[in-house]
């Protein structure tokens, strides 16, 4: 590896905001088996020691995952069940019997089942990370050596790797890591999503990041991508006053979220279970725009109760007290598979039966979370509203609407994340009573581009004028109706682009808590007139940076000036 000492910036893809300077720490490189590896003599005895590191991987997880918070802790459960996957196991085994060795059988079975993942596409192909990260694991343990990942330093430092998997990123130490750079990755990735609910400072699909040697002094800007490889002080100095100048900004911002002139946009967070709730719940938001519910239902083997699912209901609604909590509805299906709701393989599980589509299936699955839902929110007091996800068409729309009532729900509602749906919101939306859009999947199903390929991150660039095109036309649905509509995907906490969704008619913007009080401050230095214009000036524009640079060129210097 080749020392870099000149001075160097390189452009990645910015997904949690904040500056960092600080020495390069490598995460360790996957595991691989040994070339050399002699095939297992003994078939059976070697299966075994192959499902018992996998099972060392998965109750790994699990410990880690009891001292994580929500939304870490349901990704290191899922990827815990990855490592208990009878199929994988079962794959190891063909490859032991093909004359492999232990630990060359458990690699060739998670690379054939990486294969089958990518062809999938979806959630399958936003696996592949974890799938390897099991991978290695177990290769590992199967070899008796130590477990890739990040290793121990003593000073706040900046984590670079070809891309992190969810047990690493879940377990960073806050005191000591102070940004994080991916080679790989994309703006949805599981290292994107948990550095911003962490609040550290991210930048992914930069290229060389791995080459960057060790304890080599980087400077990154999670808000721009930007990544300076042994920077001159003159831009450390800029950078930490940028910082600071920030940070007494946003210590000055309180309250409800208004724009100059007075007029009123929500700001909501969005949470995975009860720990993300009770930390939500203590902070200056006005309460929750999307809480998702997966996690409920992840690991089990089987269906939960109504009383179990009130009993953690009520636990995430009671640190909001009377204020708003958005709860999106089952989102699983063919892409995100449950054990007992498994309607079988899908060529195209993205566009499959996920979302309400799968609750159309199993109604009884809907209609006790439904009905857990209404136990708690009169028991704690809380404003509840509940939100179907993937709506396509008007019937869905009234179907779901109809159940919600029937379970004594007062407000139900749907997520826009199929452009079908924002084209015809008016109609969709007359049958509830408000709707959000979901950004990410929106602009994956506008753009023919999956959301997890880091290839296609330009394709998904929220400032897609494109995607602005389909928000604004769910906008106007949604005001011809005067039904309130929501954004609760990862552009709600993009201060830019909160401007242009205020200016394109979006009543409320549900994020990641810790963008809250920068999103904040830009609504309050704009008066709404001035949001419209700038919403305007980026449908306008005819590229995605076009777009973006019109925005910055409108913005008042004391939002620009600390981005």
């Amino acid at each position: 590896m080749t020392e870099v000492t000149a001075t160097e910036t390189r452009q990645g893809i910015g997904v949690s905001p904040g500056s960092a300077y600080g020495p390069v720490v490598q995460v360790s490189p996957p595991v691989r088996p040994p070339a050399d590896e002699a095939p297992a003599e003994d078939r059976e005895a070697a299966l075994t020691d192959v499902k018992a590191a996998f099972e060392s991987v998965a109750a790994a997880l699990e410990g880690k995952a009891r001292h994580a918070d929500d939304t870490a802790q349901q990704i290191l459960k899922a990827t815990a069940l990855i490592a208990r996957d009878k199929g994988l196991i079962k794959a190891a085994g063909k490859q032991l019997d093909a004359g492999r060795g232990r630990a060359n059988a458990i690699a060739s079975a998670v690379e054939e089942y990486c294969a089958q993942f990518e062809a999938l596409g979806g959630y399958f192909a936003e696996r592949v990370t974890d799938l390897r990260d099991v991978g290695s694991r177990a290769v590992a343990a199967v070899l008796g050596v130590p477990a890739p990942g990040v290793p121990d330093f003593s000073e706040p430092s900046v984590i670079v790797a070809e891309d992190l998997a969810p047990a690493e990123t879940a377990t960073l130490d806050r005191a000591l890591v102070v940004g994080i750079v991916t080679q790989e990755g994309g703006r949805t990735s599981h290292t994107a999503i948990l550095a911003a609910q962490m609040g550290i400072p991210a930048v992914v699909q930069l290229k060389g990041a791995t080459g960057i040697p060790a304890g080599t002094f980087v400077a990154l800007d999670g808000d721009s991508g930007e990544v300076t490889i042994n920077p001159d002080p003159s831009i450390v100095e800029e950078q930490k006053v940028r910082r600071d100048k920030r940070a007494a900004a946003l210590a000055g911002t309180s309250g409800p979220g208004t724009t100059r002139d007075g007029h009123h946009v929500a700001l909501l967070a969005n949470i995975g279970g009860v720990k993300d709730a009770e930390e939500a719940g203590a902070l200056d938001l006005e309460g929750v725009g999307l809480f998702r519910t997966e996690f409920v239902f992840l690991s089990a083997d089987k269906a939960p109760t109504v009383e179990e699912q009130t009993e953690i209901y009520r636990k995430v609604m009671a640190p909001f007290g009377d204020r708003r909590v958005v709860v999106r509805t089952l989102d699983a299906g063919a892409d995100k598979p449950l054990a007992f709701a498994d309607l079988g393989p899908e060529e195209n599980p993205a566009l499959g039966r996920r979302g309400l589509r799968l609750s159309a299936e199993r109604p009884e699955l809907l209609d006790a979370q439904l009905e857990a839902l209404s136990i708690a929110a009169k028991e704690t007091g809380a404003d509840v509203r509940v939100m179907a996800p993937m709506v396509a068409t008007v019937e869905e729309a009234a179907w779901f609407a109809r159940r919600v009532r029937e379970n004594g729900l007062p407000k139900g509602g749907v997520m826009i994340e199929v452009p079908a749906a924002a084209l015809r919101s008016a109609h969709v939306l007359a049958e509830v009573e408000f709707g959000s859009i979901g950004t990410n999947d929106l602009a994956q199903y506008t753009m023919a581009a999956d959301r997890m390929q880091g290839e296609l991150s330009d394709l998904l660039d929220p400032w897609q004028p494109a995607v602005l095109d389909v928000v604004a036309a769910a906008c106007e649905g949604a005001a011809s109706t005067g039904r309130p509509m929501g954004v609760c995907g990862e552009s709600a906490g993009d201060p830019l682009l909160a401007l242009v969704l205020t200016g394109l008619g979006v009543s409320s913007l549900s994020m990641a808590p810790s963008k809250v009080p920068v999103v904040r401050l830009a609504l309050s230095l704009h008066s709404l007139p001035e949001c419209q214009g700038i919403a305007a000036a980026a449908r306008a524009a005819a590229t995605a940076r076009e777009a973006l640079e019109a925005v910055r060129d409108l913005a008042r210097d004391e939002l620009t000036d600390l981005l």
